[in-house]
């Protein structure tokens, strides 16, 4: 029995802990600014100070920045640092434990534990976890005593011996895979964990995507289901101050904000109708019908994968997948590394050139198939289950959007073709969520060529927080751009406002204002 359920089981109650001995505190004063070897800011995705005074972020991209007490400069630590470092260089989670151990979980590979002081990195990613518990959620390492609770995607792992042994605690709906887990609990309202906190009363509170409630420890763990309300998750006290937590690195709460990209800008394009319907969206709005920011179509995340060929709903097992679009089921079967895949002709057609183009829509990494091929689908019909089957890091529905010029299903799912021959970005066929548009684009050197994998900054988007926005990549050379757009890149879903965005075309920055407006397109290009 750990020191947290001794305590829980003595009391009746949830959990209590004193907190750790802290050093002595200088009078506050600011931090030294982040380093920003990009010149387009540093996006923090969590900040912490150690009981020893020292402060720790994690950031999209560039690892985790360390500054110790009474120290001047951060130092970095990345997962190419050493042999035994971070696993990931996206992380949003930081916590410490009694004996000096820190924390940390990223965005898709994991989580990891140093006992040194941030020397040596014991990590936890696809090896050690299979196809599943790669998403830690924002904040969501919280330690108790010597015991540590991680919230992920896929539910809570619970250690109280530094990693040696996990519980696993997920819900009711579809498998559970342990992970490096010896037992698993299904307590949780849902497994998507959203946020994990201390909560006052002793226990853990979380919220997760069918409710919330408290993880209560004691001779076994249990659930209190009820509504919670966790802490602001974007301001966060560091050495005396409070800092918000930015795409422009940490900054003052009691200043104005400051901005990494020019006020004023020539402008782009005014928001405009778009050139075709939309489908409907493949997830329903009361499970995460939200894109995952951090992969979207033509990104490489960052240059770590591929150019990606489709977008990412990420969802628990078993979350009905629908019809974008009325049509007939032309496949159903296991496609590539043997993904349960649906793919869908639909009715609906454009005209390019003079000839009427089908459209095609592909399901990939489904648990379980519910239709078969011949059948006739509505859109909006429940087609399949969300599942993490062929080469999958989690649970999640990989949509591609193919505008075919010819019939073959051959060239819409090929187990053997990672690289799809008509397939087109998604974002530009189904309809952005509500008060939300799309801006697409393209970058152009000074040649006249477009610029692949170009970084294009400065859009924001405060959902998903669990897979956050830094910034939008063109194509790559196996992309393909929608036939009536010719675009190099596109992305919906951006709340409605006003906008500058930047981009390096050249060793030049050049920047444009965008304005976007709900259910429109808004054209921007950059040159």
């Amino acid at each position: 029995m750990t020191a947290w359920h001794r305590v829980a089981a003595a009391a009746g109650v949830a959990l209590a802990l004193a907190a750790p001995l802290r050093a002595q505190r200088p009078a506050p004063r600011s931090l030294p600014a982040l380093p920003d070897t990009s010149g387009w800011g540093v996006y923090v995705l969590a900040a912490v100070e150690a009981p020893d005074g020292a402060v720790w972020v994690g950031t999209y991209g560039e690892g985790i920045f360390r500054l110790p007490a009474g120290a001047a400069r951060w130092e970095q630590i990345r997962s190419d640092t050493t042999a035994t470092s971070i696993s990931w260089n996206f992380v949003d989670a930081l916590a410490f434990g009694p004996r000096g151990e820190v924390w940390y979980g990223t965005v898709g590979n994991g989580w990891g534990l140093s006992t040194d002081g941030g020397a040596h990195w014991r990590n936890w990613a696809l090896k050690q976890l299979g196809p599943e518990w790669q998403y830690v959620a924002p904040g969501a390492i919280v330690t108790r005593g010597d015991t540590t609770v991680i919230g992920t995607a896929d539910g809570l792992q619970i250690t109280a011996d530094d990693g040696a042994h996990w519980t696993a605690i997920g819900d009711t709906v579809g498998p559970r895979a342990r992970g490096p887990a010896d037992r698993a609990l299904a307590l949780l309202p849902s497994e998507y964990v959203l946020r994990l906190w201390r909560a006052r009363a002793g226990g853990v509170g979380f919220t997760t995507l069918r409710g919330a409630g408290q993880l209560v420890g004691g001779k076994e763990w249990r659930v209190r289901l009820a509504p919670a309300t966790p802490p602001p998750s974007d301001v966060v006290t560091l050495r005396g101050r409070r800092y918000r937590m930015t795409h422009c690195g940490l900054q003052r709460a009691d200043r104005a904000p400051q901005r990494c990209l020019p006020a004023i800008a020539p402008p782009a394009d005014a928001p405009a109708l778009p050139r075709t319907a939309w489908f409907r969206r493949p997830i329903d709005r009361t499970d995460n019908s939200r894109i995952d920011e951090t992969y979207r179509f033509g990104s490489t995340m960052g240059g770590n994968f591929q150019a990606h060929q489709g977008i990412e709903f990420n969802n628990p097992d078993g979350t009905p997948v629908h019809a974008i679009g009325g049509g007939q089921v032309v496949y159903a079967g296991p496609a590539e590394a043997g993904a349960l895949t649906v793919a869908i002709r639909h009715d609906t057609t454009i005209v390019r050139d003079g000839r009427p183009v089908p459209i095609y829509s592909v399901y990939y990494h489904n648990s379980a198939l519910l239709v078969h091929v011949g059948d006739r689908v509505r859109a909006g019909a429940v087609i399949s289950l969300v599942g993490n089957t062929g080469r999958a890091t989690n649970d999640h529905l990989h949509l591609e959007v193919h505008a075919s010029p010819t019939d073959s299903v051959g060239a819409i799912v090929d187990s053997l073709q990672r690289y799809p021959p008509y397939n087109t970005n998604p974002e530009l066929w189904i309809a952005p969520l509500p008060g939300t548009g799309i801006v697409a684009g393209r970058v152009v050197d000074s040649t006249g060529r477009a610029v692949p994998q170009a970084r294009i900054y400065g859009l924001t988007m405060p959902q998903p927080a669990e897979t956050p926005l830094s910034f939008v990549e063109t194509y790559g050379p196996r992309n393909h751009a929608h036939p009536l757009y010719g675009e190099q890149f596109a992305i919906g879903d951006i709340p409605a406002g006003a906008y500058t965005l930047g981009v390096d075309i050249d060793g030049r920055r050049v920047f444009r204002r965008v304005r976007v407006s709900a259910g429109r397109l808004t054209w921007v290009e950059f040159r």
